[in-house]
């Protein structure tokens, strides 16, 4: 029974203590087209197996020594490609199957038959043949997987990249046309950042609150100038107007799925814990968390920044307006995490952020870093 053609030339390791039966192994496999040597014990045989290229190893199991068992272990753990058929006793049925199962891919008891040895022999090659190009597709595959995983991570921030530039654009296309605010929307991001680092808050929130410093008032883009820029008080008619730009802005950003969290925050972020605030009249913790995180950081820039009607406040003021609406427009424990941090903290971070006033674009990292805890 010839083996099959693509065994030609393997190298076969024939170990046995007998050498009687190794040579009678290695007499009878030689017309098979094998490359065979003989060695007899195991110690031989793992000396042998590190010039490398051998495709099988017929191995008595019990030898001088260390054993067919303990062979079998080494080869497993250095050579996982190599095909083992174990010889064994007539009586020793337990101990074969205990060798398959230790990854042996056959077991032959003797005497050996030599059609069932042939047969025995090419299943093994044929198995690990098999089990190697499983072992390279699969290594293959992960290179695949780790070079599109690569690509795919640089393409999303690449795409991060143009999103916060884009974010960028609009703030200051807002900032041209109030100027009001000029600033206002990189101060509140860094103001909102240090509030959620002293609440706590996942990475999830902390991205929502930048990406929602850039939109928050997006929707003044659709109120007229003789309402924004009006530098009197407004009418009740033109209040309504003002006050209409929460939904405006809502109803520009919650078209895009990825800015689903953050179309919450520009819908919410005029309501008020007491539920006086609008649009919807939301109270207490139905406002989303960034939502009120990001009314107290609104509102900390608002007492502490220039305005037509009157000039910038200390921090202290701003304190105070805190204290007193804690709990009415304010969440009280944003506001706890606001009087946490001593004031020439908030100070040194307005002043960081303004060091970097030329640039439009907010590095999100940057803001991070200023607005660590």
């Amino acid at each position: 029974m010839a083996l099959i053609s693509t065994n030609v030339n393997a190298k076969l390791l024939v170990v046995d203590d007998d050498d009687l039966v190794r040579g009678w192994l290695i007499e009878a496999l030689e017309a098979e087209g094998f490359a065979l040597e003989g060695v007899n014990s195991a110690e031989e045989a793992m000396s042998r197996l590190q010039s490398g290229g051998w495709a099988l190893v017929l191995t008595d199991l019990h030898l001088p020594g260390l054993s067919g068992m303990d062979l079998l272990a080494r080869i497993r753990r250095d050579w996982p490609h190599l095909a083992v058929v174990m010889m064994t006793g007539a009586g020793d049925l337990r101990n074969g199957i205990a060798a398959m199962q230790s990854g042996a891919e056959d077991y032959l008891a003797k005497p050996i038959q030599i059609d069932l040895l042939k047969a025995s022999l090419m299943r093994a090659l044929d198995h690990r043949r098999v089990a190697a190009e499983l072992d390279l597709y699969h290594r293959r595959l992960e290179v695949m997987v780790a070079e599109r995983t690569r690509e795919t991570r640089e393409v999303f921030a690449r795409m991060e990249q143009v999103y916060e530039e884009t974010l960028a654009v609009l703030s200051a296309a807002l900032d041209l046309r109030d100027t009001e605010t000029a600033g206002h929307s990189r101060r509140v991001a860094a103001y909102a950042l240090r509030l959620a680092n002293s609440l706590g808050c996942s990475e999830d929130i902390r991205d929502n609150l930048l990406r929602a410093s850039y939109l928050h008032d997006i929707g003044k883009m659709g109120i007229a100038d003789a309402i924004l820029l009006k530098p009197s008080a407004l009418t009740s008619a033109e209040r309504d107007i003002m006050q209409s730009h929460v939904q405006i802005g809502y109803e520009m950003v919650r078209h895009f799925s990825f800015l689903a969290p953050v179309a919450e925050i520009v819908h919410s972020h005029h309501e008020r814990w007491d539920g006086l605030g609008y649009p919807r009249g939301l109270a207490g913790a139905a406002i989303p968390l960034e939502a009120r995180i990001f009314s107290v950081a609104d509102m900390l820039d608002a007492v502490t920044s220039d305005r037509p009607y009157r000039a910038a406040q200390p921090f202290s003021t701003a304190f105070d307006e805190a204290r007193r609406h804690s709990g009415k427009q304010f969440d009280p424990a944003v506001i706890a995490s606001l009087l946490r941090v001593p004031e020439d903290e908030w100070e040194n971070l307005r002043r960081e952020v303004e060091s970097s006033a030329g640039a439009h674009r907010l590095s999100r990292r940057d803001l991070r870093l200023t607005a660590r805890a």
